[in-house]
C-alpha cells in the first residue's frame, strides 16, 4: 500500500536520528505492518536497514539477534548441537502466520514492537528469558527483560524516540530442555495460545504463557510443580482481565487452552 503522507525517508540513519525524533516519525524495519494499512499520522520514515546491523552474532554467553534480522534469517539459523532448546527458534518462527513475502521481509524486532499478543518473536524472547537492548533518544542505552517489553495488546515499554536495537538470548537457556505448545482456532490461524516450558539441569522450571494473554506471563519455579500447584500459579498470574479477546478466540476458551497446554508441557518435561 502506498502511504501518501510521507514527506521524507531517512535512508542512512545514525544515532543523531534519535535526538531529532519528532511527531510523525516512524522506524521502518521490514515494513510488513506499516505498508499494510493507512498511516495518516506518519510524515517521515527512518529506514533501519541503513544502520547495516549484522543479523546475528554469538558470544561466549549469548546469541544476539539484531532487531532488523529477518524472520527467515532466524528460521534458517543452525544452532550448535548442544543447544537442546535450539528447536524453539524454528517452532516460534513457524508460528508466524504469513506469506513467503512476510517471512522474507518481516523482522524479529518489528514483530516484537508490534506487540500483538500472538507475536511469536515475543514468545521466543520471553520463553528463553532474553534481554532487550534499547537505544534511548538521548544517545544512551538501556536493557530490560523481554518479559517486561510488551506491556499489553499493541503496547510496549518503549518511550518516544526509543529503538529496539537487539535481543540477547542467554546460551545457558538454549542448553536447557524445553517443550512447546501452540494452537489456533483454525488450522492456519493466528495463535490462540502459545506456551513454552524450560527445564534446567538443576531442576529450575519456567513456564511462559503468550497469545492467550494480552501480555506475556512468565512463571518461575525452583522445581517442576505438581499439577495442582501449577494450576494455582496460573490462576493467580492470569486473571480474567488479562485474557485476550478477539476473533481468533474467546477469553474463556483461551483460559481452558492455557491450563491444558501447561499441563501437557509439565508432563512432557517431567518424563
Amino acid at each position: 500500500m502506498d502511504i501518501n503522507t510521507i514527506e521524507e525517508i531517512v535512508a542512512r540513519p545514525d544515532r543523531g536520528s534519535q535526538s531529532g525524533w519528532r511527531p510523525g516519525d516512524a522506524w521502518l524495519g521490514g515494513g510488513t505492518w506499516i505498508y499494510s494499512e493507512p498511516q495518516p499520522d506518519l510524515r517521515r520514515l527512518i529506514d533501519l536497514d541503513g544502520f547495516g546491523w549484522q543479523a546475528m552474532t554469538i558470544s561466549t554467553d549469548a546469541l544476539v539477534v539484531s532487531a532488523t534480522a529477518k524472520i527467515r534469517e532466524l528460521h534458517d539459523f543452525e544452532p550448535p548441537s548442544d543447544w537442546r532448546s535450539g528447536g524453539l527458534i524454528v517452532q516460534c518462527c513457524e508460528a508466524l502466520l504469513g506469506s513467503f513475502k512476510i517471512w522474507n521481509m518481516a523482522t524479529v524486532g518489528g514483530n516484537m514492537c508490534l506487540a500483538l499478543p500472538a507475536g511469536p518473536m515475543t514468545s521466543l524472547a520471553v520463553g528463553l528469558d532474553a534481554t532487550c537492548v534499547i537505544w534511548t533518544a538521548d544517545g544512551g542505552e538501556r536493557r530490560m527483560e523481554a518479559a517486561d517489553f510488551v506491556t499489553g495488546d499493541r503496547k510496549t515499554a518503549l518511550k518516544s524516540g526509543e529503538l529496539l536495537r537487539a535481543i540477547a538470548f542467554p546460551i545457558e537457556n538454549f542448553r536447557a530442555r524445553s517443550a512447546f505448545r501452540q494452537t489456533s482456532l483454525t488450522p492456519r490461524g493466528r495463535s490462540a495460545a502459545l506456551l513454552i516450558g524450560l527445564l534446567h539441569d538443576d531442576g529450575r522450571f519456567a513456564l511462559t504463557i503468550t497469545a492467550s494473554t494480552k501480555r506475556p506471563v512468565r512463571l518461575d519455579f525452583a522445581h517442576i510443580p505438581e499439577a495442582g500447584e501449577l494450576v494455582e500459579a496460573i490462576a493467580e498470574a492470569v486473571p480474567n482481565a488479562l485474557l485476550h479477546d478477539d476473533v481468533h478466540g474467546r477469553p474463556d476458551w483461551r483460559r481452558i487452552l492455557t491450563f491444558m497446554l501447561a499441563e501437557e508441557i509439565r508432563a512432557d518435561l517431567l518424563a
